[in-house]
């Protein structure tokens, strides 16, 4: 099998337990979810972003202060301004990140979505011209941190900030050590499940020594690494 087929194959198989509820019973976070992990092309991607938005709008509609809606709101802009590479959206995207670490600082999410926006932008245009974009590997991984901390020790949080930390270096020793931890935690969604098999393929990789699959495998893995 040819390398590039081998990642597909890899992904596919990671991914399966991502399969999709009926159109009538997905949330907000279930569009997300999709059009992250799953969607294979722009579009459709993007639509079902605006689905999410649609959900986090109807749910805030009815109950402003609702975290849960708040976040996936946040997101659904943050995954639009990936998508699109919009500037306009890149900068919205951290004003509400921000916003939400400030409202709920206790919220794993929230801080984990913060230190991604801060890796996603370095990782797209390097630490230069991240910093005039106002993103800084510190804040990322102090970000990262604290979503560790406040995980509950679930698998999704704790191996999204070890790919994280892997994708802008595949030799980051703490890193390798929340990868490693991953692939232990508890994993009470599909999404963890899903987090916990791809760091259990990056660690493979990790003892294999090979920093340019240990990298490469964690962008693939991570929210639209389909695309990358």
């Amino acid at each position: 099998m040819r390398a590039g087929r081998w990642w597909w194959a890899l992904v596919a198989i990671i991914g399966a337990s991502l399969a999709p509820a009926p159109a009538n019973a997905q949330s907000a976070r279930d569009w997300l979810t999709q059009a992250g992990f799953v969607d294979r092309d722009r579009a459709t991607a993007l639509a079902h972003i605006d689905r999410a938005d649609q959900a986090a709008n109807a749910a805030l509609a009815k109950s402003p202060g609702d975290e849960e809606a708040l976040l996936m709101q946040a997101m659904a802009l943050g995954y639009r301004a990936k998508l699109t590479s919009s500037r306009s959206l890149v900068m919205a995207a951290r004003k509400q990140y921000e916003a939400l670490v400030q409202r709920f600082p206790r919220s794993a999410e929230a801080q984990a979505a913060l230190g991604a926006w801060h890796v996603g932008v370095i990782h797209k245009v390097g630490s230069l011209v991240g910093r005039v974009l106002g993103a800084q590997k510190s804040i990322a991984y102090a970000s990262l941190d604290r979503a560790v901390t406040l995980s509950g020790n679930r698998a999704m949080l704790i191996g999204v900030a070890g790919l994280m930390r892997l994708q802008l270096d595949p030799d980051d020793p703490t890193g390798k050590l929340l990868v490693e931890r991953a692939t232990r935690s508890p994993a009470p969604t599909s999404v963890d499940v899903y987090v916990r098999r791809a760091a259990i393929a990056v660690l493979a990789e990790i003892k294999a020594g090979d920093d340019k699959a240990v990298k490469r495998l964690a962008d693939t893995l991570l929210p639209f690494g389909q695309f990358s």
